[in-house]
């Protein structure tokens, strides 16, 4: 139904970044239709240069290492090749945003789509080297197998480690405000107080986290909820304003 230089410009515009939905809507062509093309007219690379070694950007790439950590998994492609995909939920826009961004950054030119789902989007790249770029992928979930760091990843978040805290809070946590009232001469008041929650089933990751955290001079203690130690609670003064002024809430 449609020649080949639509076909081509319809994946043209994916190339850019657009979503599938936006792509669909400008063209009127179905979404069903430009996903089978993208696998159809666009040949896939083989794997025969060298993996490449770490990134260049190295900055972008710890927040993106803290994303995939947290949200990200990594699919092989029928016949050769691999998708990175990030779940990012769609009350925080600009985490959609910042998420593409670093992907670009840690492979320029690569294509990037936005695959809607419910309640979340899955912000989307292929690439045949993003098995080398995050080794931590395998099979089964995260939380059941051995996740570490290789020594050129470790030297990557110890040179960028707000980054990294930054990927994992924007993935697997929140900055919420806390209650308390307290009687204050005879009269009872409330007090608010910030603080941040990380949690992931993975003790790995977790420790991961809170080894940064301790790095960085934030104090931080677990939250056990129903005898589950999944929770990181960082709520002291002194270490929330840290937070707030390298990391921030999600937005």
């Amino acid at each position: 139904m449609y020649d080949l230089s639509t076909r081509k410009q319809a994946l043209a515009l994916v190339a850019q970044g657009r979503s599938l939905n936006s792509v669909s809507h400008e063209t009127g062509i179905s979404r069903a239709a430009i996903r089978s093309w993208q696998h159809r007219l666009e040949p896939l690379p083989r794997m025969t240069s060298p993996a490449p070694g770490p990134p260049a950007d190295e900055y972008a790439y710890t927040y993106l290492l803290g994303l995939y950590l947290g949200d990200g998994c990594i699919s092989a492609h029928p016949r050769s090749g691999y998708y990175l995909r990030i779940a990012c939920a769609d009350a925080w826009p600009g985490l959609i945003e910042q998420c593409r961004e670093a992907i670009c950054r840690v492979r320029p030119g690569i294509g990037i789509y936005v695959q809607p789902k419910q309640g979340c989007v899955a912000v989307t790249s292929y690439s045949p080297y993003w098995p080398q770029l995050f080794p931590q992928h395998g099979p089964g979930k995260k939380h059941e197998r051995l996740i570490v760091l290789e020594p050129w990843q470790r030297a990557v978040v110890d040179a960028h480690p707000w980054e990294f805290v930054r990927g994992l809070v924007h993935s697997d946590g929140c900055r919420i405000t806390n209650w308390t009232t307290r009687v204050v001469g005879g009269e009872r008041k409330r007090y608010e107080y910030p603080r941040y929650f990380f949690t992931n089933k993975s003790d790995d990751i977790r420790r991961l986290y809170t080894d940064a955290l301790d790095r960085l001079g934030v104090e931080w203690t677990h939250c056990t909820r129903g005898g589950a130690p999944f929770n990181i609670s960082v709520a002291k003064k002194a270490s929330v304003a840290l937070m707030d002024r390298h990391v921030g809430p999600k937005y």
